[in-house]
């Protein structure tokens, strides 16, 4: 975007949203590797920022490009058709969305390999549910070890320190709900890994 393609109210809204997700100039520059006083000149409608960089916000903001140039998107479809879970390429979890996005809360259908998974412990704002759908699943919080089996389900608070493994030979697969990607603490997260 240059400055003779200025956004009405974009300025307004970058900030709005930084400190909606109580994020300082700082903290927010560095999380999309610009500097402080360039996101304040953004704010204040003196530069308009390219594309790449109002991707960086919206990822840094927990919302969408749509959401920062003030578009007013429709109602998301709230019926999510089943399709198979596709392993990630590091770690070989599976993620599929099992929610609309932009809501508070976000489902997940989750697979978790039969690997050590347990090695970072997660600890952030937020509420977390799961519900095991297919094997059994090991779930520490603080100090305590649970085994949950199919159909079993636990809800908690995410500041208490957890992890989640899977305790059986086929790994586990589990329906998960939480507030983490609406989180402005997701960066709490202990570990080097954006998972559960």
């Amino acid at each position: 975007m240059t400055d003779d393609q200025e956004v009405a109210g974009l300025g307004a809204r970058l900030r709005e949203h930084r400190l909606a997700g109580r994020l300082t100039l700082e903290t927010a520059a560095a999380r999309v590797g610009l500097s402080p006083a360039y996101v304040s000149r953004l704010e204040t409608g003196r530069r308009q920022p390219s594309l790449p960089v109002l991707l960086g916000l919206a990822r840094a903001y927990g919302t969408t490009v749509s959401g920062l140039l003030g578009e007013q998107p429709g109602e998301p479809d709230p019926v999510i058709r089943g399709a198979a879970v596709e392993p990630d390429r590091v770690g070989g979890w599976g993620y599929r969305r099992a929610g609309a996005p932009g809501r508070a809360m976000q489902a997940l259908h989750v697979q978790v390999p039969p690997s050590l998974q347990d090695a970072v412990v997660r600890v952030h704002p937020g509420e977390e549910w799961l519900y095991v759908t297919r094997g059994r699943l090991r779930l520490t919080l603080g100090e305590t070890v649970h085994l949950l089996d199919e159909g079993d389900s636990a809800h908690f608070d995410s500041l208490t320190p957890h992890c989640i493994a899977a305790d059986s030979p086929d790994g586990v697969e589990l329906l998960f709900l939480h507030t983490l990607l609406q989180s402005p603490g997701g960066e709490l997260c202990l570990g080097d890994s954006p998972r559960l």
